[in-house]
């Protein structure tokens, strides 16, 4: 029993200390701001966490049409994961709210011309009641920086 506690402690030490030491850092949210949410967002746009970054929740601001919508958050996603060195084709899980799931095929056609690999992330397509500032879409993300 000892040996399984003191093995257990270990592993809970050697986890902290490696999350200790893993770098950090925080990103501005940018893109567009719903209206009456402020000028400055309570969260930050991404963090990068090590070698992952974690790409926070972006609308397309109520843009005038879905495909015009679509455009507008991957241009988004694009700039938050080129900010922090990182590219598209990087991103490993994207999540989609879309407040019609009847845009599903115009948002696959945007969203495939933002990728240069066969490899797609993982994601979700996912319906919203509604979206701040009348926005079509809002997208968030995961990318992982690859080893050279």
């Amino acid at each position: 029993m000892k040996k399984h506690l003191f093995l257990a402690a270990a592993l809970v030490l050697v986890s902290s200390s490696t999350w200790a030491d893993t770098a950090v850092t925080y990103f501005p949210a940018g893109g567009r701001v719903p209206t009456g949410a402020g000028t400055t967002p309570p969260f930050s746009g991404s963090v990068l966490a090590g070698d992952t970054l974690y790409v926070s929740g972006t609308t397309d601001g109520g843009a005038a049409d879905a495909r015009s919508g679509a455009k507008v958050v991957m241009d988004n996603i694009k700039a938050a994961v080129e900010k922090a060195g990182l590219t598209m084709n990087d991103l490993v899980w994207v999540q989609v709210f879309a407040t019609d799931l009847g845009n599903y095929a115009v948002f696959n056609e945007v969203y495939r011309t933002y990728f240069t690999t066969p490899n797609l992330p993982a994601r979700a397509f996912i319906g919203a009641g509604s979206l701040l500032g009348g926005a079509h879409f809002e997208v968030m993300g995961i990318a992982v920086k690859r080893a050279k």
